[in-house]
């Protein structure tokens, strides 16, 4: 069961690191292309429409994508009356969404953004009608047709991006990637996994999953307003121009985190839901995933913080310069939210949806007043950065006492213990790095990043191999051994 259990995750993190990691030089392509074409008031601009947008993509879901993938028994029928539910919540919310433009576009005084929003009624729709195919995918554990399906829509979407923008688009080019993933997601998606709706509104079918769906959607909401209020109130209070510098810096933050965690996390819930009755097995396997997360997440928000010019300037241009502040103070969250991000997958494993919204609240609540102070008291995107880092420390230390003394009623001692090794070799890598920073200042950016990125490596790799973490000579003995047998 455990040797089972072990290759189901080895085999669905493989295949979506392999498309994540594969996508990574798409998508940096594709925006430092689309940074030095365009302005920040242009990222700011669609900055609003995404985010509003999103709002309006949570009462597509309402929690039935992790319902699918955890209840065992729903039947085709059901799932059919599902799938007539999101086609007509797809139709009511983009025609809703539409409308809404014309008040949204007066309230930020940007009449392009009536444009932006209605053109992002198709993403709405479509992102509606493939919740239900896209779920079995998870459901039945097809990571490898996931992984291919995500790195095919990517590199098209992102083509589709680069040659608008060349070609004089200006930032309507950064709505066709969205607009188009959603539509080939969906093609994709339901040839593989046809669906049939009917004439119902398909209440009956969601009666089954609602318990477990409702606290699933309650969380989406609060989250929602967690994660994304800073930008309303910054476009609204700051202008697009301010919003713009902020969420290229969130944005750039946000790549290494979300190219970390969406390759272990999609994995986690599918695979842990076959363990929902044995809280034991789940809490130890867990654990072994935190320590891993935190080897990575830790000692690279380390390396962030003291490489934020490099990356900024070699990624983005000269012309964002304003936002490398901001993206070096949120690098300090890396760490701890690589780590929390997987908390999600558990409650969810752990059927305890009601705890995962809990915590939502409180991080919502934390995060939102941390926002508000940041924006309206001391009025500087450096503030709202520095709130938004220490409200991410405090959710961390209050979503696992929640998860552990209520979801698995188990002692917190066994996860503290993962962090200890990670956090020492952090504080190694810092203690180089720091004399390091100021005595290479001013030399040749792709210079001090090489000789930051190779001090880190360095550190971290005789670190694993001196305390038996991993051992990487034996494993290059037998990649050697390999290559001479060949």
């Amino acid at each position: 069961m455990a040797h089972n259990l072990k290759q189901q995750l080895f085999s669905g993190v493989f295949w979506t690191a392999l498309a994540k990691y594969s996508g990574i030089f798409i998508s940096l392509i594709v925006a430092g292309v689309l940074a030095r074409l365009l302005s920040p008031e242009d990222f700011g601009i669609v900055a609003i429409a995404t985010v509003i947008i999103a709002f309006f993509n949570l009462f597509t879901d309402v929690g039935i994508s992790p319902a699918i993938i955890q209840n065992k028994t729903l039947t085709k029928h059901d799932l059919s009356e599902i799938f007539s539910f999101t086609l007509w919540m797809g139709i009511s919310l983009s025609t809703l969404f539409f409308f809404a433009s014309w008040p949204i576009a007066a309230y930020y005084n940007s009449p392009i953004l009536r444009t932006l929003c209605q053109l992002l009624c198709v993403n709405l729709f479509f992102a509606s009608v493939n919740i239900v195919p896209n779920a079995l995918f998870y459901k039945n554990k097809e990571f490898k047709f996931i992984a291919i399906r995500s790195f095919a829509v990517q590199i098209a979407s992102g083509a589709a991006a680069v040659i608008a923008a060349l070609g004089g688009a200006g930032l309507y080019a950064l709505i066709i990637a969205p607009v188009i993933s959603s539509l080939l997601l969906f093609v994709i998606s339901v040839r593989r996994y046809p669906q049939h709706p009917s004439m119902t509104l398909g209440l009956k079918a969601l009666r089954k999953i609602f318990s477990y769906s409702a606290y699933q959607f309650m969380f989406n909401v609060i989250n929602y307003f967690s994660r994304n209020l800073d930008k309303l109130l910054i476009g609204k209070y700051m202008g697009t121009a301010q919003l713009g510098y902020y969420e290229k810096s969130y944005r750039l933050m946000m790549l290494p985190l979300q190219n970390i965690t969406q390759v272990i996390t999609p994995v986690m819930h599918p695979i842990f839901s076959d363990y929902q009755h044995d809280l034991g097995r789940l809490a130890s396997a867990y654990e072994r995933i935190v320590r891993l997360l935190s080897f990575i997440g830790l000692p690279l928000s380390v390396l962030l913080f003291f490489t934020a010019e490099e990356t900024t300037l070699i990624v983005f241009g000269s012309q964002w310069i304003p936002s490398i502040p901001v993206f070096r103070i949120l690098t300090l969250s890396v760490g701890v939210q690589v780590i929390l991000s997987s908390s999600g997958s558990i409650f969810q494993a752990a059927r305890d949806t009601r705890s995962l919204f809990i915590c939502g609240i409180f991080s919502s609540i934390l995060n939102v007043s941390g926002m508000l102070l940041g924006i309206f008291y001391w009025r500087t995107l450096e503030a709202v950065a520095w709130c938004i880092v220490i409200t991410f420390c405090v959710n961390f230390v209050q979503c696992y006492w929640q998860m552990y003394r209520v979801t698995l009623n188990r002692s917190m001692w066994p996860l503290l213990q993962q962090f200890t090794s990670p956090i020492i070799v952090s504080m190694l890598i810092a203690a180089a790095l720091l004399p390091l920073h100021y005595y290479i200042d001013n030399e040749n950016i792709f210079l001090t990043l090489i000789l930051k990125c190779m001090t880190s490596f360095i550190i971290f790799g005789v670190y694993i191999q001196v305390t038996h973490e991993y051992n990487l000579l034996e494993r290059l003995r037998k990649l050697a051994g390999k290559v001479k047998k060949r």
